[in-house]
């Protein structure tokens, strides 16, 4: 018996398509990749897609939540949101401004930093901000529009959920390098329990977020 097949699910353009008809002609897509790892910045994407083209669907096929995707799913999903999309951008913020002012405020940090490269990269004006549920009242140059599960129920939040995760997934390989001992390659800073057997033989690298646990809980137990 021939085993079947399911089509991979793409990220829908429900929320996009009713804006689009309301006026708004260039929608940039905002997510974020890394807010829970020990280790590493939190990364985060912006992507303004061509609404106007009826074969985005198609072109974007698969394209949803970076989670549900695999790697090689994500790599070429990238390349192809790069080669379309009106402007796209990649922000970060380190593992100490994560310390310094905490994930949330690191995020919004991540995602303005996004939003400029996108500008900056090809100028566009953008009509409205699709966010994956996070609230961003300081956020007063464009209107936002913020959607629960967004990166399930809008394309333009799945398609920067992606760049922002293979940004970010190189990032931490390329990191391994250094300290190839706590395995970054594989875990991208995740609190796997390899990393945590080697966090409790090393202790932390400059790279890990002192104030998570248990990387925080670590720290004070040397200074005891």
């Amino acid at each position: 018996m021939k085993k079947e097949t399911r089509t991979p699910k793409t990220a829908s353009l429900r929320f996009e398509k009713e804006y689009f008809a309301a006026g708004c002609r260039v929608i940039i897509g905002m997510d974020e990749a890394g807010r829970g790892p020990l280790a590493g910045p939190v990364a985060a994407g912006a992507v303004a897609l061509p609404l106007h083209r009826d074969d985005l669907p198609k072109v974007l096929k698969g394209a949803r939540d970076s989670k549900e995707m695999n790697a090689l799913q994500r790599l070429a999903a990238d390349v192809t949101i790069k080669e379309i999309a009106l402007s796209w951008g990649i922000g970060h913020s380190s593992a100490l401004e994560i310390d310094d002012s905490g994930i949330i405020c690191a995020t919004k940090l991540a995602m303005r930093r996004a939003l400029c490269d996108a500008l900056e990269r090809h100028p566009v004006a953008p009509d409205c901000l699709f966010l994956d549920y996070l609230p961003w009242p300081e956020q007063q140059d464009y209107p936002v529009c913020s959607i629960v599960k967004g990166d399930q129920l809008s394309l333009s939040i799945a398609c920067a959920s992606i760049i922002a995760k293979v940004w970010r997934d190189k990032y931490m390989t390329a990191l391994d390098d250094r300290f190839p001992e706590y395995g970054f390659a594989q875990n991208k800073g995740y609190g796997t329990q390899a990393h945590l057997n080697a966090l409790g033989r090393l202790g932390p690298c400059e790279y890990h977020r002192a104030s998570f646990k248990p990387v925080r809980d670590l720290l004070s137990a040397r200074t005891a």
